[in-house]
């Protein structure tokens, strides 16, 4: 799968660096030894490893011991701390530890015997390794070289690696030893239960349904407990929302004629009446028409105007989970391995020839056309796909994304998630590989759906409440086997093998499986409480809050028809996207009227094109509706997810995080001038307000970089890079020259575009 063999350092020290330490220096050795989590054991270890920060020399390099455990790969450098510790601190893995599930591939090197094999489970290795190269699958390509240690030691350890990664069965996942010696210790996060506080719907319950149904007024559904114990289907939830014209009877009479008992399944509720539904193909096509004719009227009696249902055939529309997996390895090739070509334009051909952007583009294209549906034509939609597990929880979630404002928030877009990935029963331990068994069945089907949000909150900053980091570390946590969120193809093998778990580790039968093994949503597991705080966006326009527009304050005021089809977008620079964003569908006329900024109505005009060519000729409510623009040249590279581990185009202070910091530190002094404001007027008239001087303390203070003292002359941290706040030091690349002509390019250069470039990306 991987590609590229390794750069040969130019020198070679022969001398053992402790024997270099014990020379020049007074200190005692300092003991390499790791933080270990509860139930994580050392299986081997290798000392005097040398890992490799460049690729070109062994200048800066670390030195240290290499430790492989039940859990993870971690190198513990020699010698003191450096002064400056990565800006992000992980509360389960250090700075130098890859998670045993992130591991990609185990390749072993031998340099003098020109020999290079990549290792599985229980392989021989004929020969004495003097590298190691861990391809991870969060991007990570780390090196390590024994020149200085044992031949059988480091033999022993890459071997364990490979062993460990490969684990035979889902049970050997650290996870399961982890929580439940956490359990057991009475380790609860937060010190409290799960449910208590704000938390995020697990929707394993009614009443999680039943406020979801309420949330978006659809009184024509109701909750369905048929499934209780998956008496009807394997891979649905226990509870599922139906029309309330269909009876129990009805629903397990209809699920054997659904693939896998998948009986159509309710998403969201518009508030004009039309519903977004998901539905598996047919079990038996004898019977297809006859129970697809008695739903489908179930589904329009559910409508307040009786409106038809539309069914959208998504395999026939979009890329299958193969073509998507075949793409995203391309793009991971030229991003992380393949070395910079000097033509900005050949390196962009390349990333567009993965196709990789192309399949973001074909969802958000055809998740607008959904929109359109629901919205502009108040009909309820059918997602309809073979399985009912991959391709359809995209869509819907991408719908409801551009739909619903409130899955716009932090809290509302985990619990989008939770219902329509876990619950729904995306497959999460195949579609991920984590026991490495079937690459076959291996689909980034849940990145693919990050890269489309992002685009959207790239187009749309002010209407996410969440940043883009939290996006990748959402991508990174499905490689930390320690939460239930990304280890199971369903909610019913989760709840097996939790009740296996609880049996062996002598849990009472009966306890919430949040409280066993807690879903990924628990953030204080991994993240400081400051650390969190990189999760929220400054400049998020939550509900009623004022935004500027043309130089003017103004607050978005929601209308009595909520979502309606007369919110817009704002920018000037959006709206030269028109045509070709309104006609999401089919394509029409020449360059000049697809990028014609008067908005005049086109003849023959269809009911969709009339749609998007009002909604794009309106400024944008970021508490309404959103459609992404989807030309090439608005679906971009998501940066810091693919070049993040990059030195050769980190960019020092430089990227989006230098804006970030400004932003973060503006809103946090307007915070504390609020705070300030609010004791003034809550004094007393003949008391004399003193405010306090810090206003909120910081521990409560909601942004990461905090509002500079008026003292202070304004200036930007070292640690603000393109990669922030992740640090790239320490990851393979293919050439360490900072500063080329690509790294210049990625930075925004548009000025090394050509005008045939800017012409041909149009189209």
């Amino acid at each position: 799968m991987f590609s590229g063999k390794p750069i040969k350092p130019t020198f070679k020290c022969y001398l053992p660096p402790a024997q270099t330490d014990r020379k020049n220096s007074i200190q005692p050795p300092i003991r390499l030894e790791p933080e270990f989590l509860p139930g994580e054991i050392v299986v081997n270890d290798v000392n005097f490893v040398r890992k490799c920060i460049s690729a070109e020399s062994s200048q800066g390099d670390l030195w240290g011991r290499l430790i492989c455990t039940n859990f993870k790969v971690s190198f513990i450098p020699q010698g003191p701390p450096p002064k400056q510790k990565s800006l992000l601190s992980h509360l389960l893995l250090g700075q130098h530890d890859i998670s045993l599930t992130c591991l990609e591939q185990v390749v072993t090197v031998n340099d003098t015997r020109g020999k290079r094999k990549v290792l599985g489970s229980n392989q021989k290795l004929k020969f004495n390794p003097t590298e190691l190269i861990l391809y991870c699958k969060d991007l990570r390509v780390i090196r390590f070289c024994f020149d200085e240690a044992g031949p059988e030691s480091a033999k022993k350890v890459c071997l364990a690696i490979a062993h460990y990664s490969h684990p035979a069965d889902l049970h050997l996942l650290f996870g399961f030893e982890y929580q439940g010696l956490r359990y057991h210790k009475g380790d609860l996060v937060n010190g409290s239960t799960p449910r208590g506080g704000i938390q995020t719907p697990v929707f394993d319950r009614p009443s999680d349904w039943d406020r979801e149904i309420k949330r978006t007024g659809a009184s024509g559904w109701r909750v369905c407990s048929i499934n209780e114990k998956y008496a009807i289907s394997d891979s649905l939830p226990e509870y599922i929302v139906v029309p309330v014209s269909l009876t129990d009877q009805d629903v397990k009479q209809h699920s054997p004629s659904f693939s896998d008992g998948r009986v159509p399944l309710w998403c969201w509720n518009h508030r004009n009446g039309s519903a977004l539904v998901r539905m598996a193909g047919p079990a038996d096509p004898l019977t297809q028409r006859k129970t697809e004719q008695k739903i489908f009227t179930a589904i329009t009696k559910s409508h307040p105007q009786r409106r038809e249902v539309t069914l959208s055939d998504l395999d026939k529309s979009l890329p299958n989970i193969q073509d998507i997996q075949s793409a995203f390895v391309k793009a991971r090739q030229i991003c992380t391995l393949d070395p910079f070509e000097e033509s900005e334009e050949r390196w962009l051909s390349s990333i567009e020839n993965s196709r990789w952007l192309e399949y973001v583009r074909t969802f958000l294209k055809l998740s607008a056309e959904i929109v359109y549906n629901l919205d502009g034509k108040n009909v309820s939609v059918i997602l309809l796909e073979e399985e009912d597990r991959d391709l359809n929880c995209v869509v819907s979630s991408l719908v409801q994304l551009m739909l619903d404002p409130h899955y716009r928030s932090l809290n509302g877009f985990q619990s989008l998630v939770q219902k329509e990935w876990v619950m729904a029963g995306h497959r999460f331990l195949d579609r991920c590989n984590h026991l490495k068994k079937n690459d076959s069945k291996e689909s980034p089907l849940f990145t693919l759906f990050l890269d489309c949000v992002w685009q959207m909150t790239n187009q749309y900053p002010a209407a996410f409440e969440f940043t883009e980091f939290y996006l990748t570390v959402l991508s990174d946590s499905m490689w930390i086997p320690l939460f239930s969120t990304f280890l199971f193809n369903s909610s019913k093998q989760c709840a097996q093998l939790l009740q296996d778990f609880s049996k062996n580790k002598a849990i009472p039968q009966g306890e919430d499986h949040t409280v066993i093994f807690p879903p990924v949503w628990k953030w204080s597991q991994q993240f400081s409480t400051r650390d969190q705080t990189l999760f929220n966006n400054p400049m998020y326009v939550g509900k009623g809050a004022a935004s500027v527009q043309n130089g003017e304050v103004k607050s978005f005021q929601r209308s009595k028809k909520a979502f309606s089809s007369t919110v817009r977008i704002s920018s000037t620079s959006q709206r030269n996207g028109l045509k070709g964003e309104e006609e999401p569908l089919q394509r029409r006329g020449s360059l000049v009227s697809e990028l014609k900024a008067d908005f005049s109505p086109v003849k023959d005009e269809s009911p969709s094109e009339r749609f998007f060519r009002d909604w794009f000729s309106h400024p944008a409510d970021q508490q309404g509706v959103l459609i992404p623009l989807v030309l090439p040249s608005h679906v971009v590279l998501w940066k810091l997810f693919f070049l993040r581990w990059v030195p050769e185009v980190c960019i020092p202070q430089g990227g989006p995080a230098t804006v970030y910091h400004k932003v973060s530190q503006l809103v946090d002094e307007i915070e504390m001038l609020q705070g300030k404001l609010r004791q003034y007027k809550g004094a007393s008239p003949r008391s004399t307000p003193v405010p306090s001087p810090g206003g909120p303390s910081s521990d409560q203070r909601r942004m990461y970089f905090k509002a500079s003292s008026p003292d202070d002359p304004p200036t930007t941290p070292n640690i603000l890079n393109s990669s922030f706040p992740f640090n790239p030091v320490g990851n393979l690349c293919p050439r360490g020259v900072q500063g080329t002509p690509i790294s210049k390019f990625l930075n925004g250069a548009k000025t090394w575009l050509s005008t045939e470039t800017l012409a041909n990306d149009t189209f």
